[in-house]
């Protein structure tokens, strides 16, 4: 089969080159991918990639050999899954707790699109807590946890502002219920109960600045790749009795949220912002793209092997 491998050189960090079916151990399913959606964080790992990574997460395909143990689904079904690693290739051996099944209401493009930016996206809603009435600051809103978070605490009653870098990324934000979208934090009109930060750098002290007395301040990346911190004598003349928490998405099983956001996209109350759809030949110019923020929301490679 083919596969897609790191090559250590940025202006093209991947390369097609033959390779074994993978064997499934007895957990996982072998699935024939058909779309997949690379993320800002792998383009990060391919630029020193460590001997032997072979990158690919978020997966879409239909299943070719179901699971010796019996758990998952069966041969013929069609799935969204999220790998550890190895998913840019024809064939993938995925756990079978992270897939889920994929109604014909929803095309392999758009699943793909769905499992890290989505999982991520719903696990802060819940760190989050009850959203009715709340106001939200959320920085770094473009991509795909943005757009996602966005519509979804938007429709749980939130006031949703979003902070972005140019207009034009902001403008789905707002058709898909964001109150305001800013492109500095400091523009923001404060004071929020929640503030979702994932930029980093000088933005985390100047985002936590906004939050209410007592709020939440939840710092989950830095998109910026500058090192977040913080001054504790600012802090002090900030608002007062703040929470400061550090969130990763990252924790199986996956398959009960990827079937959540599933069917949430079927029940069209979900809708994945898709800034660009190519041939997986062309994906070392998308992952360039994607690194230097030019695609808003997810990128999406198809295979050629299904819908």
């Amino acid at each position: 089969m083919r596969r897609l491998i790191p090559t250590g050189d940025p202006a093209r960090p991947v390369e097609p080159a033959d390779a074994p079916q993978p064997v499934p151990e007895s957990g996982e399913a072998l699935v024939k991918v058909e779309a997949f959606s690379p993320n800002r964080g792998e383009t990060f790992l391919l630029e020193r990639p460590r001997p032997g990574f072979l990158p690919g997460k978020d997966v879409s395909g239909l299943v070719v050999r179901a699971a010796a143990d019996g758990s998952g689904p069966g041969a013929g079904t069609r799935v969204v899954g999220h790998l550890p690693h190895s998913g840019w290739a024809e064939y993938a051996a995925v756990p079978t707790g992270a897939l889920a099944p994929l109604p014909d209401s929803v095309g392999n493009v758009q699943a793909a699109a769905l499992p890290l930016a989505g999982i991520t996206a719903l696990r802060l809603l819940r760190t989050t807590g009850a959203l009715a009435g709340r106001r939200i600051l959320l920085t770094g809103a473009s991509g795909g946890v943005g757009h996602y978070f966005t519509e979804l605490a938007a429709a749980a009653g939130a006031e949703v502002t979003a902070v972005t870098a140019t207009p034009e990324r902001g403008t789905r934000l707002t058709e898909l219920g964001a109150a305001a979208v800013v492109h500095e934090v400091e523009q923001a009109e404060g004071p929020f109960d929640v503030v979702l930060e994932s930029t980093g750098g000088s933005r985390l002290a100047a985002a936590t600045a906004k939050a209410r007395p007592g709020g939440l301040v939840v710092w989950f990346g830095q998109a910026s790749r500058t090192p977040a911190t913080l001054d504790f004598f600012e802090l002090l003349s900030g608002p007062e009795r703040v929470t400061i928490q550090h969130f990763h998405y990252a924790g199986e099983p996956y398959g009960a949220d990827l079937a959540t956001l599933v069917r949430l996209v079927s029940d069209g109350r979900l809708h994945p912002e898709i800034g660009r759809v190519a041939d997986w030949a062309e994906t070392a110019n998308v992952l360039t793209d994607l690194r230097e923020r030019r695609i808003r929301g997810n990128a999406v490679l198809t295979t050629g092997a299904g819908r």
